[in-house]
Order: C-alpha cells, then sequence, then structure tokens
C-alpha cells in the first residue's frame, strides 16, 4: 500500500509498505478514505517533535472504515465508518478515569499515531485500542464533515472546555488557522457575550468576517484598542492562545484582565518565558498541555444536528499519490489554503 513516511529529519517520502496487520486483541485495521494534512506534521518535519520515529508513516486526522478487529473489541465491526482520535488511551489507568487521556499511561497512550507508530497518510492504518480510539460516524454526517474530530475539533472542543467560558465573559482567540478557527466554533457552543478574533493573515480575517459576521476580528495593530473597547475589567476575561509565536505569547496575557484564564493551546518551536514581574498582581490562571480528545462522540453529535461545521475549512482535495504537492501547498499557504483533504481509499 501507499504510505507517506518520515524517513529522515527534514524529509517524507511516498512509498510502498505492506498492508498493516492486527498486532494486539484490542486493535482495530481501518480502511482510510480520507485524510488531511495538520501543522504537527510539519513539526515532524523540521524536527521539533523529538518523540517522532523515523520510519513512521505520518498522519492522525482521518476517517475511514473498519476492515477487521481484535478478538477483544465488542462495540465495533467490519464495515463501520468511523472517526480515528488523534490520541490512544486504555480508559483504565488513573489519567484516564479523570478524562487526561493525553497522559495515559499505555506504551501507546497519547499521541503514537503519526509519531511513534505508523499513522493514516495511508490507505490502511492499525488502530490500538480501537474502542476508545475510533467514534462511530452517524448517519447522515459526511467524512469531510468527520474530518476533523479526532484532532483540532477535538482539541478547540477540550480548549473551550477547560477555559470555564461563561455568559458575560468577552473572550479572546489568538490565531485563526485551522486550529483557531475550531477553537472560535466551539468557544461559540458556550453563548459568551463577545468573541474577538485576532489574526495577522488579511485572508484568514476575511475568512472570520464571512463566516462569523458577530465576531469582531481585528488584525494585532488594532488588538489592544479592541479588546479594551469591548471588555468590562480591563482586558478579556478568556484568552485563547492558538497561534504559537513569541508574539502572541505576549499578547495573550497582555490582553486578559486580572484573574482571567488564558488557556495556551499552540505548539510552540522554542520555550517561552513567563516575565513574572511585569506579570505581578494580574492573578492570571494559565492552562496548557496536550488535548484530551475522549469527547469525540460529543462533537460527532453536535455536527449531526448542526451546531458544529468544519466543512469550509477544506480547500483543497488531493488524491494520496500527489500528497506531496498538497504538503508544498500547505506549507507554503498558497492559494488561500486552509485544510487539504487527501483521498486516500475509495468508497466501500
Amino acid at each position: 500500500m501507499l504510505a507517506y513516511t518520515y524517513t529522515a529529519p527534514g524529509q517524507f517520502a511516498l512509498l510502498e509498505k505492506p498492508k498493516p496487520t492486527l498486532r494486539e486483541p484490542t486493535d482495530a485495521l481501518v480502511r482510510v478514505t480520507l485524510a488531511s494534512i495538520c501543522t504537527s506534521d510539519l513539526h515532524i518535519k523540521h524536527g521539533s517533535v523529538p518523540r517522532a520515529v523515523p520510519g513512521i508513516t505520518v498522519g492522525h486526522e482521518m476517517v475511514g472504515v473498519v476492515e477487521a478487529v481484535g478478538r477483544d473489541v465488542q462495540t465495533l465491526r467490519p464495515g463501520d465508518r468511523v472517526a480515528v482520535n488523534v490520541e490512544t488511551f486504555c480508559g483504565d489507568c488513573f489519567f484516564c478515569r479523570h478524562g487526561w487521556v493525553n497522559n495515559c499511561t499505555h506504551p501507546d497512550g497519547g499521541w503514537a499515531l503519526g509519531c511513534r507508530i505508523d499513522g493514516g497518510q495511508a490507505e490502511y492504518v492499525r488502530v490500538p485500542l480501537a474502542e476508545q480510539g475510533l467514534t462511530p460516524i452517524p448517519e447522515g454526517v459526511s467524512d469531510g464533515q468527520a474530518l476533523f474530530v479526532g484532532d483540532i475539533l477535538a482539541t478547540g472542543y477540550w480548549a473551550a472546555e477547560i477555559s470555564e467560558i461563561g455568559p458575560e465573559d468577552t473572550v479572546l482567540i489568538l490565531g485563526a488557522g485551522p486550529t483557531g478557527l475550531c477553537t472560535l466554533q466551539c468557544v461559540l457552543l458556550h453563548h459568551p457575550r463577545q468573541v474577538i478574533v485576532c489574526e495577522s493573515d488579511p485572508q484568514r480575517l476575511a475568512f472570520v468576517q464571512r463566516h462569523h459576521p458577530r465576531v469582531l476580528a481585528v488584525p494585532p495593530e488594532q488588538l489592544h484598542a479592541c479588546v479594551a473597547a469591548h471588555s468590562a475589567h480591563g482586558g478579556a476575561d478568556v484568552v485563547l492562545e492558538v497561534a504559537g509565536s513569541p508574539d502572541t505569547f505576549r499578547m495573550a496575557w497582555e490582553c486578559a484582565r486580572p484573574n482571567a484564564i488564558v488557556t495556551v493551546v499552540a505548539l510552540y518551536d522554542a520555550p517561552q518565558i513567563l516575565p513574572l514581574p511585569e506579570m505581578y498582581g494580574k492573578n492570571l490562571t494559565f492552562k496548557t498541555g496536550g488535548v484530551d480528545g475522549c469527547r469525540c462522540g460529543e462533537i460527532l453529535a453536535h455536527i449531526a444536528a448542526g451546531r458544529l461545521d468544519t466543512t469550509p475549512l477544506l480547500t483543497h482535495t488531493y488524491p494520496l499519490e500527489k500528497i506531496e504537492e498538497a504538503y508544498r501547498l500547505f506549507e507554503s499557504h498558497r492559494d488561500g489554503v486552509m485544510k487539504v483533504a487527501i483521498t486516500c481509499t475509495g468508497a466501500p
């Protein structure tokens, strides 16, 4: 089968590999119908993910059809359409029982697919701990609608939930890339009084304005004035930092009111500094970490009910055979690209 592979630091290649097989009784084999490219894949390529193992098939955003299941898998059967979770988790360890599945202590726990074990930019993928890592897609929900459920939508859903958003809050989101836009939709599920999105890319600002006209969308140079004009207590009540640069990290705590929650969603390429003398007295609460992606069923229910729709993010589609071209487009931000869908195998 074809599989896009991390061959060496700085290098990916489309290779012919054997079709994966079941190894454990809790495994499932999934025929990948649709996949996507995540910024985290680029982090692997550029050496920012030390845990990534050369030789693995990359990719952790995917949906597909169950081809086979291990003998201990009771809730899934061949033919089921499923969303694949970015994380694998056992459901039984201390962290899983508290909903902190990113820290699952199983050897394959946490972000494994496309990082430490073979992922889904391929025709087939083996999913360990399948009953936790696969979520059936409801009837009437398309592959495109479900594509981001297991990763960037799960990230936005988790980030909005831990940010403790209330109906009187002004919420600031820094970054309107794909993860920022998924976060925005999930924040809106909590019905805050006002949402502000800050983004430096004019095309992404226009995207926010077109799809979310009640949201205030501003460039960085207008941010402080906008927050001051639309916040009742000297800053945003909740800030979600989804952009991942030193400038946006600073904006996050500067634009927060005293005693606000600052949720850091972004993955940084370098350490960030908390300038505590400048922050003294703001009494901020910072929340950060890898997504606990265990609410995929809830997210799919929101999609089925029409409350979430990320299909406008799918701006380009390529077959697996042309995935290198898709990566070049995605990494260069050309042609208004938001997210790229990769068709890996045909419909059943």
